[in-house]
């Protein structure tokens, strides 16, 4: 988020969403090839990679680099990983997925905190007040943080969409394939609208660009499927929590961006809000075991068993733990 904005006055919003996206896309197939993986095969599967590429890909990055000409790099960061707290809604909805009072919690604290983050205080002294109608003419948000919040939530749309992708399609390909596929719509809009895309670029900007196609993108999530395969998820999971405090990290020492104490005591709301609503307590039903022989040497290890034990966890798996 800070390399694109700092890139951004060099280029147009809709070009880096596409350069963002399509030769990591390509690096991604590449390795995918490499280590064997398959094609989706039929026209579902296509359909739902199309489908995803749309909200998680062309939307999701389009709201993101249009929204951050207007907002700054480190707020626009945390109101996107603000997600979470759409998906555990939209999760309970489709899915069933039970809310536990914690996540009412953290939901309830998510939506006090964002409203610190992005309101400007003029709105907020109306709200507190209870002058909702003055509040809604004033203008509740600016563009750029609605922008960033329409990126949020097709993020957390396209992390709906997961499951379904994964039941027809390899991860890997699957996720290359929507990069490029999402991406062109950008491509396309922005050679039509955008007249300057890379002839202010200079040789610190392109360099910038391939950063945030190659460590942004391709190696960042080839490394997320390579940890998320071998290591523990909760550790990874947990890790994430920290993208936007980077972000405003990095932010404030490199692009000189600061927040009021009030968008600061918002950041700690919401930061700790996804952290309510993301972890939750899992398990699995193991089965009673108790008629069982004495001697384990006489039990047969039973393939079914294995098979009937692991599709009972993969149907278990929350769509909070295939985001993470």
């Amino acid at each position: 988020m800070v390399v694109m904005k700092a890139v951004m006055p060099q280029t147009s919003p809709l070009f880096l969403a596409a350069v963002r996206l399509i030769p990591a896309g390509m690096m991604l197939l590449i390795v995918a090839k490499y280590l064997g993986r398959s094609n989706p095969q039929g026209w579902q599967a296509w359909l739902w990679i199309a489908l995803f590429a749309l909200v998680d890909g062309t939307m999701f990055q389009g709201f993101l680099a249009l929204g951050l000409v207007q907002t700054g790099a480190g707020l626009g960061s945390l109101l996107i990983d603000s997600q979470p707290l759409a998906v555990a809604v939209m999760a309970a909805v489709f899915y069933k997925e039970r809310i536990g009072w914690g996540a009412v919690l953290g939901l309830s604290i998510g939506l006090l905190g964002i409203g610190l983050i992005g309101l400007p205080p003029e709105i907020l002294a109306k709200l507190g007040s209870g002058d909702f109608v003055t509040a809604w003419r004033m203008g509740l948000f600016s563009t750029g943080e609605w922008l960033m919040l329409g990126a949020s939530l097709s993020m957390a749309v396209g992390t709906i969409l997961i499951r379904p992708v994964v039941k027809r399609a390899d991860p890997l390909v699957a996720t290359g394939w929507h990069m490029i596929l999402g991406g062109l719509p950008l491509l396309f809009f922005s050679c039509q609208f955008e007249p300057t895309q890379w002839q202010d670029i200079t040789a610190w900007g392109w360099l910038g660009m391939a950063y945030i196609t190659v460590m942004g993108s391709a190696i960042a999530y080839g490394l997320f499927f390579f940890f998320a395969s071998s290591g523990n998820l909760t550790t990874l999971s947990a890790l994430t929590f920290s993208t936007p405090v980077f972000a405003l990290l990095f932010g404030s020492v490199f692009l000189d961006e600061s927040l009021t104490v009030v968008q600061w005591m918002g950041v700690s709301l919401t930061l700790a809000s996804i952290y309510l609503v993301s972890v939750r307590d899992y398990s699995i039903d193991v089965p009673d075991r108790s008629d069982l022989s004495s001697d384990p040497l006489s039990i047969e290890p039973s393939n079914a068993s294995v098979l009937d034990l692991t599709e009972a966890q993969a149907e278990q798996v929350s769509v909070g733990e295939l985001q993470n």
